[in-house]
């Protein structure tokens, strides 16, 4: 089995190649690609893949490339985990944003557009490149906003599915307070891609009995904090938003927040400093312990398990995954990307049903649907009035002075990434 992973010389990197290793039995890799063109991180974090491998007995192979048909030439999956414009494009995303009393993100509002804009043209050409060399690859995108970039793939034909850590970091998070085991926890989980609700915890399985009510009456400050949302509001509510929804939930108090503390492009550049410094130290050879205040937790469980049920029907039988609606949210144009536990094995997945949504969070949903799918037309056919039209319509923004505001300044600051503009 040949596995590449395009972006391979993220930080993020070695908590995949730790998951590979750990969970080889679940996923026998035999040669794994890691393709990035910046040769210098390449280098690093490369050999501690390999000193990782090394460590933890895995007979695999491990190599490096700049050259993307080489890389993913006659892979069974690529997964995507790239960042086009690096660190510097995220500092943006985050400030600029801010001058409109607008929250600064990397993956909604303002910034999250401008990351699709730039993102989706570059996934596509190398989708299509994966294509050439085997038609019958699958696509793992983990490359945000996921939702969008999900969706541009699977309009465009190709065998690809959207996967993100924020429900594997919840399933974790319950068993913990639970004390029971990961694989006991079976999440109602209904939305979009970083616009979630768990509106059940189920012991056992999509039929188990749900311990959300228990969950909250005992350990509601323990997920309130975690969430920085208020406990009543979880009460109120009855579920447990995704940690996105505070963009939403409190808006202008994160705004105020953005306004006075260091952006988290900031600390992640400064942390990656860091790690990249300890990745080039030939006597470590796991994981460090920073790597975790970095993002991306459970990363590697999430994709080992996801590439395993499409490449050898193994894994888990349920996974929370980005895919097409196809009727689930009846809500919802069948071709929106969603993301729900579904059914995974080798011809994909396929949604499991979903409880009727209650009106509060299937309105902002179809709002924020609207939005990726005009988001979703600028990324492809570019022009300012498309984006324009893409951040009126997003619950963030929603005001046409600021939309016509924000879109000059994206324009501005993402020119040399928009080949229209």
């Amino acid at each position: 089995m040949k596995l590449t992973v395009v972006g391979g010389g993220s930080t993020y990197t070695p908590e995949l190649i730790d998951g590979f290793a750990r969970l080889r039995d679940t996923l026998p890799i035999e040669e794994l690609v890691l393709v990035d063109p910046a040769a210098d991180r390449l280098e690093l974090v490369g050999g501690l893949a390999r000193r990782i491998f090394a460590r933890q007995g895995h007979p695999g192979r491990i190599v490096t490339t700049a050259d993307l048909d080489a890389g993913v030439d006659g892979a069974d999956a690529v997964l995507l985990q790239l960042r086009v414009g690096g660190q510097a494009a995220r500092q943006q995303d985050e400030t600029w944003p801010l001058d409109c009393g607008c929250v600064g993100q990397e993956t909604t509002g303002a910034g999250g557009l401008a990351k699709a804009l730039r993102t989706v043209p570059v996934v596509l050409d190398i989708a299509d490149r994966v294509r050439r060399a085997n038609p019958r690859a699958w696509i793992i995108d983990f490359t945000n906003p996921v939702g969008i970039v999900t969706r541009a793939l699977l309009q465009a034909g190709h065998r690809a599915v959207g996967l993100c850590n924020v429900a594997i970091g919840f399933q974790r998070k319950f068993a913990g307070l639970l004390g029971v085991a990961p694989s006991e926890i079976h999440l109602d989980h209904v939305g979009l891609n970083h616009l979630t609700w768990e509106t059940a915890v189920r012991l056992g399985g999509p039929e188990g009995e749900d311990v959300l009510p228990a969950l909250l009456t005992g350990h509601g400050d323990a997920i309130a904090a975690d969430l920085h949302l208020p406990r009543p509001l979880l009460e109120r509510l009855g579920v447990v938003p995704s940690y996105y929804l505070r963009y939403y939930y409190a808006h202008d108090e994160v705004v105020r927040e953005q306004r006075t503390k260091p952006s988290r492009a900031s600390e992640v550049a400064r942390m990656e400093r860091e790690l990249l410094q300890m990745y080039g130290d030939p006597a470590l050879d796991e994981k460090p312990a920073l790597l975790a205040k970095r993002g991306g937790a459970y990363y590697s469980e999430a994709a080992v398990d996801l590439a395993a049920a499409l490449l050898t029907g193994s894994g888990s039988p349920y996974q929370v995954v980005n895919t097409h609606n196809n009727g689930t949210l009846p809500f919802l144009p069948d071709d929106a990307v969603i993301e729900v536990q579904a059914a995974v094995g080798p011809k994909g997945p396929t949604p499991l049903p979903v409880t009727p949504v209650d009106p509060l969070y299937a309105g902002l949903t179809a709002n924020v649907t609207a939005y990726e799918d005009l988001a979703l037309d600028a990324a492809l056919r570019g022009g300012r009035d498309r984006v324009f039209r893409a951040l009126l319509a997003h619950p963030l923004i929603g005001r046409h002075a600021h939309a016509e505001t924000l879109t000059d300044t994206l324009v501005a600051h993402n020119r040399e990434h928009l080949a229209w503009a």
